[in-house]
């Protein structure tokens, strides 16, 4: 049984959407990578750090521009995996605005302090080290891109399996103003302004405030008033930009306030010890938690300075600091009964700073940096098992796990990417990355009777202390990168990158010192095999990847397509098992065990494509064009020793990694009454895939696909627009998270509870059918 403990909403949301995807596909290996459309249909790229065709670029990356999110109502980050192969995003368990990422198999589903990022999150350059409040709103973003497979010798911190950018526009030279509203289906009412003016020639300041709400797709039925899935958002966000002949400077600063109510998850089977029935809307939750308020708030703000000190040679600085605070109630029963309950505050923070060097001539352009992180991630969290110590022969009422997780982070690195033009056919890139990581971690786990702990204002008596830890260790690794890209002609492109990726390792929060093994057999417990035991090492990937990209049809037909093969190691596995702390026979805690048990390949290939189909066709101005995506994924283990030692790799699967995804896309624009009315829709689909590496028939989902549609009215002077949106038209109900604490239900067996009593396997779900409208105009 393997448990996923998404025990926390934060927040930290630096931008606020609207708008669907149809986008602009580019591939390119940085992260600042731009693109537009030339009036002769080129796409055109400024991904490493200078302008380039789309063609000329080797690597993989998908950069969706502002303006194509913006006419197509995308409401969060999650709809853009919608789009981009290979890529999952969700909404983590019991939460709002975590977010579960991976990319071509690599990823990260346990968002608790002691655990890495396996995709790394960037807004505005800079890098943000916990997934809480991930899940992001967008307003006035310049691109969204996704790079697949390792990163590190280009800029900020390294990623194993890839990163996702949020590039905020730079603020305009003239003043003014942006009223963007928008209102639909369950009651969604959202509101952003913004607004920016010159003070002088060189120096401008903007602000920007929205407030997005919306009722709950179901009711928490226990709690008469308290909705499920609701949004309930108040934020802002300022800047101030200095520019002066390529001297840039730019000051930010954002705050959030989410008091949306508790996500509460969907009973999959009636429950085993009171008999309620399953629900009919997967929507609706018995949830019975109410401690502690449901609160997420966070701010941050952000130094960036650009300095051209010659004509070849640019200085970068980017300096950030960011802190949250949240606090949430997670009910894995979903039920009135406190059966499996867990109050949980979640607290994090993080300083970080980077300098680069650019350097940019004829034949030869390159970084050159350095990069530091200072953070820590804390948290607590009950885990009340009324139920269970209810029993007579367990004799311990209010049963309740606690368990306080304390972790900092101390990291730096240098990196390094130069790319040289041996001939206008023939180009080599090369680039490195030394990281140091240190991890240091407080791990105490508490056992109370009596109810809730103090943390969360109960009256909880302490019997035990199950751990406590204190350890702290380095891991250190260099990562090469490498690549060679031939033109036979300035129309196509034939590339192959060698890349690694590395993620550091760390302290399991959850981990329990009792259950520590005698590794030696010497009968005696040592602190050094407490310390292996809680500890886990880092893992890494080696990544290949061969591809062509083609411009052709004089630049109406631009396609990409990329092999790649991906030798996973060290593969570290999270997960929490049910245990036995005194010898009734009955599970009365849980113990965390994470280990780097797992050997595996992952290779694939990616097809992206978009087609100028007609122009001109239903009079001037009119358009057509048509993109696309496919994604193929054979992620396998070749190794994975379970808790018991045993080989079990025929018997496991890669977590949220359908074999299949793709998408299909087109928008269709025709010029009426002096503006463009632009029809855009598009379905993407997803096979099979399983929540946890042990498949579950109840809690995995099935393929299946979603169509979107939008029609966009947008005036020739630009100066409103109003569109009309439908999401999931079809109304298709899929899972996207869930828990599951029991055994059985298979081939007629009964199901039996390993934690709990209730017997605990409930579900989340994505977005309903949802209709809306918008409307904004600029002054």
């Amino acid at each position: 049984m393997r448990f996923q403990h998404s025990v926390s909403y934060t927040a930290l949301v630096t931008c606020l959407a609207t708008g669907l995807i149809a986008p602009t596909t580019v591939h390119a290996q940085a992260v600042d990578a731009a693109s537009e459309d030339t009036s002769d249909g080129t796409i055109v790229v400024t991904a490493r750090r200078r302008e380039e065709r789309l063609v000329d670029v080797p690597l993989s990356i998908t950069a969706i521009s502002g303006d194509d999110l913006a006419a197509s109502g995308v409401q969060d980050i999650t709809e853009i995996g919608q789009e981009v192969p290979n890529l999952t995003l969700e909404v983590s368990r019991g939460t709002n605005t975590t977010l579960t990422a991976f990319i071509r198999g690599v990823g990260q589903q346990d968002p608790v302090a002691g655990f890495e990022a396996g995709v790394g999150l960037y807004v505005d350059d800079v890098y943000l080290n916990r997934p809480q409040a991930s899940v992001l709103d967008i307003y006035d973003v310049e691109r969204i891109e996704v790079l697949r497979g390792p990163q590190g010798t280009l800029y900020g911190r390294n990623t194993i399996g890839g990163a996702i950018k949020y590039v905020s526009r730079r603020l305009p030279e003239d003043t003014s103003v942006k009223i963007k509203g928008t209102y639909g289906s369950y009651d969604q009412a959202d509101l952003i302004v913004t607004a920016s003016t010159p003070i002088t020639d060189s120096l401008r300041i903007g602000a920007s405030g929205a407030r997005l709400s919306r009722g709950g797709f179901g009711d928490n039925l226990a709690q008469p008033g308290v909705e499920n899935y609701n949004k309930d958002v108040w934020a802002a966000r300022g800047s101030i930009e200095y520019d002066d002949n390529g001297f840039f400077v730019r000051l930010s600063g954002d705050y959030i306030r989410d008091e949306s109510d508790p996500r509460q998850g969907h009973r999959l089977i009636p429950s085993l010890l009171t008999g309620a029935p399953v629900l009919d809307d997967v929507f609706d939750t018995r949830a019975g938690l109410t401690v502690p308020e449901q609160l997420v708030e966070a701010y941050g703000g952000s130094l960036l300075i650009e300095a051209p000190v010659s004509d070849n040679i640019t200085l970068k600085s980017i300096t950030a600091y960011r802190e949250d605070k949240s606090s949430s109630n997670i009910d894995f029963d979903s039920l009135p009964s406190e059966d499996l309950d867990v109050p949980v505050i979640y607290e994090n923070d993080q300083f970080s700073q980077e300098f680069q060097i650019l350097y940019e001539s004829d034949n030869l352009n390159g970084v050159l940096g350095a990069y530091y992180l200072d953070a820590n991630a804390f948290n607590v969290f009950d885990a009340l098992l009324a139920t269970t110590g209810a029993l007579p022969f367990v004799n311990a009422p209010g049963l309740n796990a606690q368990t306080l997780g304390d972790v900092d982070t101390e990291t730096w690195s240098i990196f390094g990417d130069f790319t040289y033009d041996i001939s206008d056919q023939l180009s080599l890139s090369v680039g490195g990355r030394y990281t140091n990581d240190k991890r240091s971690a407080r791990i105490l786990r508490t056992t109370f009777v009596n109810g809730f702990s103090d943390q969360f204002g109960g009256a909880g008596v302490p019997i035990a202390v199950t751990s406590d830890f204190t350890g702290s260790d380095s891991f250190k690794e260099f990562t090469p990168r490498a690549s060679v890209s031939w033109k036979p002609n300035e129309n196509h492109n034939i590339y192959f990158t060698y890349s690694r990726g590395f993620k550091g390792g760390g302290f399991d929060p959850r981990g329990q010192t009792r259950d520590t093994p005698d590794f030696n057999l010497d009968g005696v417990i040592s602190g050094d095999e407490v310390f292996d035991f809680l500890q886990f090492e880092p893992e890494t990937v080696d990544s290949y990847e061969l591809g062509w990209k083609a411009s052709l049809l004089e630049n109406r037909l631009n396609v990409s397509v990329a092999l790649f093969k991906g030798d996973y190691s060290d593969v570290q596995i999270p997960g929490s098992i049910g245990s036995d702390t005194d010898g009734d026979g009955t599970n009365d805690s849980f113990a965390g065990i994470t280990s780097n048990a797992a050997s595996a390949d992952v290779n694939g290939f990616e097809f992206e494509g978009r087609a100028l189909v007609g122009k001109d066709f239903a009079g001037a101005g009119s358009r057509f064009n048509v993109s696309w995506s496919l994604g193929y994924l054979d992620a396998k283990f070749n190794t994975f020793i379970d808790e018991f030692g045993n080989d079990v790799a025929d018997e496991r699967v890669f977590q949220n990694t359908p074999e299949w995804t793709g998408s299909m896309s087109f928008n269709l624009g025709v010029p009426v009454a002096s503006g463009m009315l632009d029809l855009i829709s598009g379905i993407s689909f997803r096979s099979d895939a399983s929540q946890f590496e042990t498949a579950n028939p109840f809690l995995d989902q099935d393929g299946f696909a979603l169509v979107d549609a939008s029609l966009v009215y947008t005036h020739d002077s630009d100066l409103f627009s109003i569109g009309l949106h439908g999401k999931n038209l079809f109304d298709k109900r899929y899972k996207v998270a869930g828990y599951n604490f029991v055994t059985g239900g298979q081939n007629g067996a009964p199901f039996v509870s390993e934690l709990g009593l209730e017997g605990n396997l409930t579900a989340f779900f994505g977005d309903p059918r949802r209709v809306f409208v918008t409307g904004e105009i600029k002054f």
